[in-house]
C-alpha cells in the first residue's frame, strides 16, 4: 500500500479593509504621510448625516468621556459649578490658574494632594512645562492634566462616605454610576472597560454614541447634571483646556458649542442646535486633529474665523514653512 505526502494549504485571512484617509502630510508638495480614521456627523435631529470609516465600532474616547464622568460626579451628589465644574471635566494645560484651583478644591473638601491617584506629571502645555521646570518644580499629581477630575471624584466619595483608596476601581459605586451615565448618554451599552492614562476606568463606545452623548448634553434640560456640565464647560473653556488650546478657541469663539478632545486623537463636538460630530485618527496622531476638525465643521456649514484657525497645521523645514497637514475628505 503506497502512501503519498499530504499537503496542507494554509490560507491567510484577508486583512480588514483600511479605514479612509482623513488627513495628508504634505512636505514641499510631496505627500509623505497619511492619517486614517473614522468620523461621523449627526444632523440636528440626531440622525447620521455623514460618516467615514466605521463609526459604529467601539473606541476608547479617552478624555472625550470627561463630560460624562463629571455628570456622574454631580449625580452622586457633589455640588459643583462654574470654574470648579469645568475643571472637573478638564484636560487642563497645567497653567497656574489650573493648579491653584485644584489645590483650592482639595483644601475645600478636606483632601490632600497625596490622595490623588493620577500619576505625577508635568503640565500638558509645553510652554507651561518649561516654566514649571524652570521654577524648580518636579512632576506631581496636581500638575497632571486630569487632576481636576480626580479631585472631584475624591470629593464626592468623601461626601458620600464611599471608599477613597479605591475610587478608581471599576466596581466602586462612583465608577458604576459613571458607567451608567455613559451608556445613557451614548444610547448604547459600553463595549469594554479599560484603564485610562490617568488610572481611571475608561468606557468604550462607538463614535456615533460619542456624538450622541455630546448632543444630549447641549440639549439636556436646564438644571440637569448633563446641562450643568455643558454650561460650565462652555462658560469657562479656559478651565477645560487652556489659553493655547483648540477646545478653548472653539467654545470661546462659537458660543454654545461643546468641545472636548481626547488622547490618541479623539475629538467630539456638539453645536447648540443639536448637530454633533466625533472622530478618531487611527494612529493617534494629534497633529491631525485640527485639520480634520476644521473640515468636519465646514461640512456642517460652520463658517467662522476659528474654523480656519483650527485647520492651519504648517510643517516646517529649516525653521520655515514648507508644507502642511491638510484634511483629505
Amino acid at each position: 500500500m503506497s502512501t503519498s505526502a499530504q499537503h496542507t494549504t494554509l490560507t491567510t485571512p484577508a486583512p480588514p479593509p483600511a479605514t479612509p484617509v482623513l488627513a495628508e502630510v504634505v512636505r514641499s508638495g510631496f505627500v509623505e504621510g497619511r492619517h486614517r480614521g473614522s468620523l461621523v456627523l449627526l444632523a440636528a435631529d440626531g440622525s447620521v448625516e455623514f460618516a467615514l470609516g466605521d463609526a459604529t465600532a467601539p473606541v476608547f474616547p479617552r478624555s472625550s468621556n470627561k463630560p460624562m464622568q463629571a455628570a456622574g460626579v454631580l449625580r452622586a451628589g457633589l455640588e459643583l459649578a462654574g470654574e470648579r465644574l469645568a475643571l472637573a471635566a478638564a484636560s487642563h494645560s497645567g497653567e497656574a490658574f489650573h493648579l491653584d484651583l485644584v489645590r483650592t478644591m482639595l483644601t475645600e473638601y478636606g483632601l490632600t494632594a497625596g490622595q490623588l491617584q493620577c500619576p505625577p506629571d508635568l503640565p500638558l502645555d509645553p510652554v507651561e512645562a518649561e516654566t514649571y521646570l524652570a521654577s524648580g518644580a518636579v512632576r506631581e499629581p496636581v500638575a497632571m492634566n486630569c487632576s481636576g477630575k480626580h479631585t472631584a471624584m475624591l470629593a464626592v466619595c468623601a461626601l458620600r462616605g464611599w471608599p477613597l483608596d479605591s475610587y478608581l476601581d471599576p466596581g466602586h459605586p462612583l465608577q458604576q454610576l459613571i458607567h451608567s451615565v455613559v451608556e445613557e448618554a451614548a444610547g448604547e451599552p459600553v463595549a469594554a472597560v479599560g484603564t485610562d492614562g490617568c488610572g481611571a476606568p475608561l468606557m468604550a463606545i462607538s463614535l456615533t454614541g460619542l456624538a450622541r452623548a455630546f448632543r444630549s448634553f447641549v440639549l439636556a434640560a436646564p438644571g440637569t447634571a448633563e446641562r450643568r456640565v455643558a454650561d460650565a464647560m462652555r462658560a469657562h473653556p479656559e478651565y477645560v483646556a487652556g489659553t493655547r488650546r483648540p477646545d478653548t478657541w472653539l467654545m470661546r469663539e462659537l458660543p454654545g458649542t461643546l468641545s472636548k478632545m481626547g488622547a490618541e486623537a479623539v475629538q467630539a463636538v456638539a453645536l447648540p442646535d443639536g448637530r454633533a460630530l466625533a472622530f478618531k485618527v487611527d494612529d493617534g496622531a494629534t497633529r491631525a486633529l485640527g485639520p480634520v476638525l476644521s473640515r468636519a465643521l465646514t461640512l456642517m456649514g460652520v463658517d467662522a474665523p476659528v474654523v480656519e484657525r483650527l485647520g492651519r497645521a504648517p510643517l516646517l523645514g529649516g525653521g520655515r514653512e514648507v508644507g502642511e497637514i491638510r484634511a483629505a475628505f
